[in-house]
């Protein structure tokens, strides 16, 4: 266990966001480029207005009853040209933690959710072979500006599924279907998390502020193969789970990570983890799709072929499928870390399907502490409806309802159902 783990907190419940999606008018970062240009349906524009509405957000949630609550900070907001900060972005945001604290309820402080400042784009972003020194400078500014009001950090939001996006598919900002591109990226993002890590807990040392927990949150998709008896089905599904869940997690604890075509020292030493921060939400079927670039790791199948199995998706498709969260604590039981569901959710029209949701992936989570898995608490996604990216306004993840037209605010009955199983497994 690492050093500082008696941290220790209760059980932590509640919800997450993240700025952009929820803030509005977030216009000096890449996302809101990319939204100009017409690259995806709906532009984010005020989305939310939670960056005017936050306290009114933090009494919904004091009045469910919520013990944590995830945001991020708007890296362009705070150092919106290079080098130039933003006294006035630091101070909202410690408004927004002093609020917090005031109403009984755990900071949990995302420093990257997606998005960079227009600058850092322009510049080559996450390809630049310096640009970690960029990300570790905005972190010490940021941690040392608002640590006295934080305990728990996230380094990075979910860095396989952004590089994904952005660098294999192209479909989120920088737009780019590159391979060599991909391990860039993921290069610096290790060297990101582990510099970072590093400087949190060197600068709570130093002023004296108590314990602290550093992670990242990753992104992991419950994998099966298409045909179970199937070899040719069954190997790429193995190095899916590989790559795509447990390899960010094996570099920055080791030290190495493994690119095909590289094996490369990364930074040296181990335990840059204090707990492991973990989004879920689906299951995959995975097939074969050959050998040559990236089609060694199969492909993901439809899921009309698996009529028995997929009894239920969501709104976008996905298969949900609580099962797939025990197993995957299961696995990671082997870190010996506090396990923190930082992303668990459901975008659906029909609220008793998001309360039979949460119901049933509470249990499992249940499950798994009672199997001793470490639990150190669960997060929803999300509070709120909010933009969701190159998918707009239309997915509906929020435990409160949202009218984007008047801003109003409605809490779904699932609130309760969140608030109740909580209270009932793990209080």
């Amino acid at each position: 266990m690492p050093s500082n783990a008696s941290l220790n907190p209760p059980f932590l419940w509640g919800t997450a966001t993240s700025s952009h999606q929820v803030e509005g008018d977030n216009r000096l970062n890449d996302w809101w480029a990319w939204e100009q240009s017409g690259r995806v349906p709906e532009a984010s524009g005020a989305a939310c207005d939670h960056y005017h509405r936050f306290a009114e957000d933090f009494d919904l949630i004091q009045n469910m009853g919520h013990s944590a609550h995830r945001f991020s900070l708007e890296w362009s907001r705070i150092e919106p040209r290079e080098n130039d900060w933003d006294e006035n972005a630091l101070s909202h945001y410690r408004c927004m933690l002093e609020a917090l604290r005031a109403r009984g309820i755990e900071p949990v402080i995302t420093l990257h959710h997606f998005t960079n400042p227009q600058w850092f784009s322009e510049m080559g972003g996450w390809q630049r072979s310096d640009a970690s020194e960029y990300f570790l400078r905005y972190v010490k500014r940021a941690v040392d500006a608002l640590g006295p009001l934080a305990r728990i950090w996230v380094t990075i939001n979910e860095p396989l599924v952004y590089i994904y996006h952005g660098y294999m598919t192209g479909i989120w900002p920088p737009g780019q279907k590159s391979f060599g591109a991909c391990r860039d990226v993921l290069r610096q993002f290790v060297h990101a998390h582990v510099s970072a890590y590093r400087a949190i807990h060197a600068l709570y040392a130093s002023r004296n502020l108590g314990p602290v927990w550093v992670s990242f949150a990753k992104h992991m998709t419950y994998l099966e193969p298409c045909r179970k008896n199937s070899i040719a089905d069954r190997w790429p599904t193995c190095l899916r789970d590989a790559f795509f869940n447990f390899l960010f997690i094996d570099a920055v604890q080791s030290g190495f990570l493994f690119f095909p075509g590289m094996y490369c020292e990364m930074l040296s030493g181990h335990h840059a983890l204090d707990f492991i921060g973990l989004n879920y939400y689906a299951r995959d079927f995975i097939r074969f799709a050959g050998l040559r670039g990236g089609r060694f790791l199969g492909t993901a199948c439809e899921k009309s072929h698996h009529p028995k199995q997929v009894r239920e998706q969501n709104s976008l498709g996905w298969d949900i499928y609580p099962e797939g969260l025990l197993r995957i604590l299961r696995k990671l039981k082997r870190y010996h870390l506090p396990v923190l569901i930082t992303e668990n959710g459901i975008c659906t029209e029909d609220d008793a399907q998001r309360s039979r949701y949460i119901h049933d992936h509470l249990k499992a989570l249940h499950q798994a502490r009672e199997e001793g898995v470490q639990i150190a608490g669960y997060l929803y996604w999300s509070l709120l409806d909010n933009f969701e990216w190159d998918k707009g306004f239309k997915p509906r993840f929020g435990l409160v309802d949202m009218d984007y037209g008047s801003q109003k605010r409605t809490v779904r009955k699932s609130a309760q159902v969140l608030s109740d199983t909580c209270r009932q497994l793990f209080c």
